[in-house]
């Protein structure tokens, strides 16, 4: 994998560049929709790729594992072929899923014990095999095994977390650099920081993932509940330390709004299940605010979801006959309202290159946050 910067931000940490991988190039900042098990919820991989445009998808190696399972990506050839999809994957380590799993899963140094949340089976994530399962799965982009700490977090309970985090990380390295690609393409391993919301742990992590000096590095365990504020505090003392040539992903961020001040500190990729869960409940983020569909308001308003956009559905679909799919429970409602939401995400972060390359950026990120949370 390789990293280039085109153009950076004159008053902000804002940042243009191109990531390089075996399956294609991503300009960022990017925005990369949540592919959970294999599909991006409600979207073909056609309307991904032409209709939306997307640079990379997210695989989660947690569901992965457990539904199709290793065998059958194996002998499909990897997830690449599988589902379909020729641009490049990143997939998580499944180290969320299990934070998520806190009533069913037990952390030791070994690695995480866990039950299936299908069937109950018990299985096993160690460092080392969290990176087999990445292998083989096939992604472009390989998580490191890590805990994520919940929030809010006791000091001492995070000091100790970051340092097993830290322990993993050094075994997942070993295990990767002494395995081999399964697919005939190279794959890239980023180290994840920690350190919950306090700045001294943050600092202490961000310092030993640099060292680590892989190809590129995420920040972890932000998003989780903390207000904004911490996250935006965090990221700025993270990104002041991560080297400036390699490319940084903020997981699992977040709104429109914390995308762009995440811009602006620095960050270059992101990914959230926001704009297509959200989507499914009837939210739809545009760049004037937020639009509700399920209100009445919208029973009788036949414009376009957004004269605006190059989107086909943007155009063609009114606002009422959205509503009314979506009050019908109907299959196209969540499907339109997804793609309209993953639209206007890559459209936002396509702006801000645009505007970081012409050096307006900052003036033009200032006017969009103000809108952009509005009730529509």
């Amino acid at each position: 994998m390789k990293f280039s910067l085109q153009a950076n931000d004159p008053l902000s940490k804002a940042r243009a560049g191109t990531v390089t991988t075996a399956h294609g190039e991503i300009q960022t900042p990017i925005f990369m929709p949540v592919g959970t098990a294999g599909t991006v919820k409600a979207v073909h991989q056609r309307e991904l790729k032409d209709d939306i445009d997307a640079k990379i998808i997210l695989g989660n190696t947690y569901h992965l594992y457990l539904r199709p399972g290793l065998d059958i990506l194996e002998k499909a050839g990897g997830l690449h072929k599988f589902i379909g999809w020729d641009r490049p994957i990143l997939t998580d380590s499944g180290g969320y899923q299990v934070y998520s799993l806190s009533k069913v899963r037990k952390i030791k140094e070994e690695g995480v014990t866990f039950h299936s949340h299908i069937d109950g089976s018990k299985h096993l994530f160690t460092p080392e095999y969290a990176m087999d399962i990445q292998r083989t799965i096939g992604a472009d982009i390989i998580m490191a095994f890590d805990e994520c700490t919940p929030y809010p977090c006791d000091y001492t309970y995070a000091a100790q977390s970051i340092k097993m985090t830290h322990r993993w990380l050094k075994r997942c390295c070993a295990r990767f650099d002494s395995t081999e690609p399964k697919y005939g393409f190279d794959q890239t391993l980023f180290p994840i920081v920690q350190g919950s919301v306090y700045k001294d742990l943050r600092i202490k992590s961000a310092e030993f993932i640099a060292s680590m000096n892989r190809e590129g590095n995420a920040i972890g365990g932000l998003s989780v509940g903390e207000p904004a504020e911490e996250m935006y505090a965090m990221t700025e003392v993270v990104c002041n330390i991560l080297p400036e040539e390699k490319p940084r992903y903020l997981m699992g961020v977040g709104t429109p709004i914390n995308i762009l001040e995440n811009i602006a500190l620095g960050i270059d990729m992101f990914d959230c299940v926001m704009p297509t869960r959200n989507a499914r409940n009837g939210m739809l983020f545009t760049r004037n605010g937020i639009i509700n569909i399920r209100n009445k308001k919208w029973e009788n308003d036949f414009s376009p979801l957004d004269a605006e956009s190059d989107l086909h559905v943007d155009l063609v679909t009114s606002k009422a006959y959205l509503r009314h799919l979506v009050h019908s429970k109907e299959m196209l409602g969540a499907q339109i309202a997804t793609l309209h939401n993953l639209h206007f995400y890559l459209w936002l972060v396509k702006q801000a290159r645009e505007k970081i390359i012409a050096g307006e950026f900052y003036e033009w990120k200032n006017k969009m946050v103000k809108v952009l949370g509005n009730k529509l």
